[in-house]
């Protein structure tokens, strides 16, 4: 199935897409949804089929605390027999010298279907420092457990850089965290400095993270950061950045700050990304609370040289 078929946009008003294929036979599917306000699980057994799949709220926001505001891009990681949810969270949705003031958190479950099992609080995720902090993902790289995330750094211009740590438990770090990445590109700078919403996939002889960049109207893109396989992860200098994104605005098509992406693979085995973008510009107001960056998926391919290629984002279909 080419990214033709695919309807698109696959699931609207849904941002910060995470789709991941279970051993079950079924693909899982979660988002942060328009009100930022709950988290929501579904799960299909094809990837076009999530789109009718009934959406479960299996968590939502209490009225205050560290966890009552802004509920964002939450992912959903099966790891050592359990189900966890990394979302960030704040205790205000107002912002503090420039920035939100969100830090990461962790739900587990222990149940087969993560649908229909209980969601238990592991609390904050903690890292060395104290400040704005979102968009996590983990990943299994030859035998070691790893954390990925976006952080402030006080002492670097911008929103957030990239950080890398090994991980002691699915909701503990281990050592000490390494910047991977800090927005500095003209195309990473638009509106904002940032680097956030990583991802991670791995092709041959290389491991590729993908991370979206700059404000999140029409100039949010993606780029893109790869190291040898068998290389020392934690080493970033081991981590060679693309000049240029690999994905990014195309105005002829109307799709609009393609970003925020995950990877999966469709029935096929082919790698998919999955990404949110608009299809207008004419945003009224902050763009966070404009509620129409859609899920979108389309498959990818790869060079001869073994790097990814995304192509552009196709035009809506439906």
């Amino acid at each position: 199935m080419t990214e033709h078929h695919y309807p698109n946009p696959l699931i609207k008003q849904r941002a910060d897409p995470f789709i991941t294929l279970h051993t079950d036979g079924y693909y899982y599917f979660t988002a942060s949804v328009p009100e930022y306000d709950r988290l929501e699980l579904r799960r299909a057994p094809s990837l076009i089929g999530l789109a009718q799949a009934e959406a479960v709220t299996v968590w939502q926001k209490p009225q205050q605390g560290p966890m009552s505001a802004l509920i964002w891009a939450p992912e959903l990681h099966f790891i050592a027999g359990k189900w966890y949810l990394y979302f960030a969270a704040t205790h205000s949705p107002e912002i503090a010298d420039g920035l939100f003031q969100h830090r990461m958190f962790a739900l587990e479950c222990d149940a087969a279907n993560p649908l229909t099992g209980q969601w238990v609080e592991k609390g904050r995720i903690t890292t060395p420092l104290d400040s704005f902090s979102l968009d996590a993902t983990h990943f299994e790289h030859q035998g070691k457990h790893y954390y990925l995330w976006a952080q402030k750094d006080p002492a670097i211009r911008g929103n957030s850089n990239l950080y890398l740590a090994e991980m002691e438990n699915p909701w503990t770090l281990k050592g000490v965290p390494v910047m991977l990445s800090q927005p500095e590109l003209p195309w990473e700078t638009i509106g904002f400095w940032v680097n956030e919403g990583p991802a991670v996939i791995t092709h041959g002889e290389r491991i590729f993270i993908s991370y979206s960049a700059s404000a999140t109207d029409e100039n949010y893109c993606i780029g893109l950061l790869w190291a040898d396989i068998n290389s020392n992860i934690l080493d970033a200098t081991q981590w060679h950045k693309s000049p240029e994104p690999l994905f990014r605005t195309h105005d002829q098509n109307r799709q609009f700050g393609p970003g925020h992406n995950s990877f999966t693979r469709n029935e096929s085995g082919k790698d998919v990304l999955v990404y949110h973008a608009r299809n207008y510009t004419e945003i009224e107001g902050d763009p966070l609370y404009d509620p129409n960056r859609h899920t979108r998926i389309k498959t990818i391919h790869w060079d001869k040289q073994g790097m990814p290629i995304f192509g552009e984002p196709p035009a809506d279909n439906d």
